[in-house]
């Protein structure tokens, strides 16, 4: 059944970096970095001999305190292979008992997709803290996005973020891979719309040439007028850039604490509208505001706690 459940958590994910999750060197250079959160992924990077390996490399980050040593904030999201392959229930398992904040799930195409995770943790006795995140990167995904995005209103749900999948769409669909992604732009959207639909959180895809970075700059800031809240990555020097891009402008830092200032006014209690240099703001605007200012405390106290590069 579904339910108006209230506002999750405002949590910075300005910057989503992709580790390969058996990449020692990557693992250890993990704590000077400055993204928001890290996606240790088990599937696409990890080649198929080398998956047992990964996962127990994983384990071992997780298990001897290497985790708990990174950057306070750091949000540590695990992406498994599909539970339809040879190596998504041992990942499952795996994943559930490192105890990420997220388990990120790949190729979703239908909201069973999500609901056989969601079952498998519950056999388990998974906490409820341990969050679902969807790789939306198929048709199918796409055109289900809405039906998806649905069970974040469902007693009991897991799911908190979309991830888009560029790469995949791409390969799927044939369309041209050209800068402004003019022929990718309309599925896009329809991800986006599903994710705020339903109170979700929803990040770009990666931009491939990690050396391009005026080509990073300009599809961050496509994305970010898009509505997307921040870009997965592939390198960390693609960090300091997400992060100035999917940050708060300062105009729009100040209009908030304007806003909220003058409703806080005693004249203006209990008013649903008030006027404000010379404009009409109602309180939906006040709850936009809000919204803005907590994420902006968050970011602050985030990145007073990052090492720089």
């Amino acid at each position: 059944m579904e339910h108006s459940l209230p506002p999750r958590p405002v949590r910075p994910r300005r910057s989503v970096l992709y580790l390969p999750a058996g990449n020692a060197r990557a693992l250890a250079k993990l704590p000077d970095l400055g993204c928001d959160s890290v996606i240790f992924d088990l599937e696409d990077s990890v080649a198929p001999e080398a998956k047992d390996e990964a996962r127990e490399s994983l384990r071992s980050f997780f298990a001897d305190g290497r985790a708990k040593a990174l950057p306070t904030g750091m949000e540590k999201i695990i992406r498994i292979n599909s539970l339809s392959s040879p190596w998504g229930a041992e990942d499952l398992l795996a994943a559930r008992g490192c105890r990420p904040d997220a388990i990120l799930i790949p190729k979703v195409d239908a909201p069973d997709d999500i609901a056989a995770v969601e079952d498998a943790l519950a056999q388990t006795d998974a906490p409820a803290v341990l969050r679902l995140w969807a790789m939306i990167e198929t048709p199918r995904g796409v055109m289900n996005a809405a039906r998806i995005a649905s069970l974040a209103r469902t007693d009991g749900t897991r799911l908190d973020c979309f991830v888009t999948g560029a790469n995949d769409l791409i390969k799927e669909t044939g369309v041209a891979a050209v800068p402004g992604r003019p022929w990718l732009s309309s599925w896009l959207m329809q991800i986006i719309l599903a994710a705020r639909a339903y109170g979700l959180d929803v990040l770009d895809g990666v931009y491939n040439d990690f050396r391009d970075e005026a080509g990073l700059i300009a599809e961050c800031r496509d994305g970010q007028a898009m509505g997307f809240d921040g870009k997965t990555l592939i390198h960390p020097s693609q960090i300091t850039l997400a992060n100035e891009a999917f940050g708060i402008d300062p105009d729009r830092l100040a209009e908030a604490e304007a806003i909220a200032a003058a409703f806080a006014r005693p004249e203006n209690a209990g008013r649903g509208v008030i006027s404000l240099d010379g404009r009409m703001v109602e309180r939906l605007h006040l709850e936009m505001a809000q919204r803005l200012m907590d994420k902006a405390a968050r970011i602050a106290a985030r990145d007073q706690g990052d090492h720089t590069q």
